[in-house]
């Protein structure tokens, strides 16, 4: 059985509270019991990162700036992350890293020097447990509001908040039962319609040994498209 290295989180609505195109870092506020469950995963020495899809960048509703500030908060109130990866480009921009392609997850973990099958990505949508799939990493769903149920429906491995996936993931993940054994669900998430990820791709740079400014930025590499924007949802 592999050790789980690192955990990959989504930033909207899985850490903090989401707030559509949030440009304002006063209006950050972290998800109960966020803090607890990081600094769980720390005193354990798991590698800790940030992989946000910000597609108000390429609508004009954000500047890289305004995602940085965002991001240097989180990080006062929740971190310190090893690692920021940043997706700038919009759903039609066509490249690697929009979740739900792998480009941001396979990115951070190279920063970390992990494999991408020893990091865990705990998202709130369906796009987050698909780009782990694609990267080779493992997912956990943690539904809100804004998840679809049909995405709830197909996740492997779902958790009703956040401090409950960081406890599977510490109290022996879910993916080392039995290949026949049925999916792992916790508690009863609820279902109801998902906010969208945004596209394109900027990560940040950092590391364990090299600090970095959160929300400082290394440009990805472009590929193809994916997603669309779905009414209610950001995208």
């Amino acid at each position: 059985m592999r050790p789980v290295k690192a955990v990959l989180f989504d930033r909207d609505g899985t850490l903090v509270h989401d707030v559509p195109y949030n440009a304002d870092p006063e209006r950050v506020r972290p998800v109960e019991g966020a803090r607890e469950a990081l600094d769980a995963l720390r005193a354990r020495s798991l590698r800790t990162g940030v992989v946000t899809n910000q597609s108000g960048v390429a609508r004009g509703l954000l500047t890289d700036a305004d995602v940085r500030r965002v991001n240097r908060r989180v990080d006062e109130l929740l971190g310190p992350f090893d690692v920021w990866a940043v997706c700038p480009h919009g759903p039609d921009d066509g490249c690697h890293c929009r979740k739900p392609r792998p480009g941001m997850i396979l990115w951070a973990a190279g920063r970390i020097c992990a494999d991408p099958a020893d990091c865990v990505v705990i998202g709130d949508i369906g796009a987050d447990v698909e780009a782990a799939r694609r990267a080779g990493a493992h997912g956990i769903l943690v539904p809100t509001p804004q998840t679809r149920p049909e995405e709830t429906a197909a996740a492997a491995h779902v958790a009703p908040d956040l401090a409950t996936a960081v406890r599977m993931v510490l109290d022996g993940p879910p993916w080392t039962r039995p290949p026949d054994a049925a999916p792992h669900r916790t508690g009863r998430p609820q279902e109801t319609p998902r906010r969208g990820g945004g596209p394109g791709v900027s990560a940040s740079d950092a590391g364990r040994s090299a600090p970095r400014a959160p929300g400082d930025s290394a440009t990805a590499v472009p590929a193809a498209g994916a997603g669309r924007p779905v009414p209610g949802r950001r995208a």
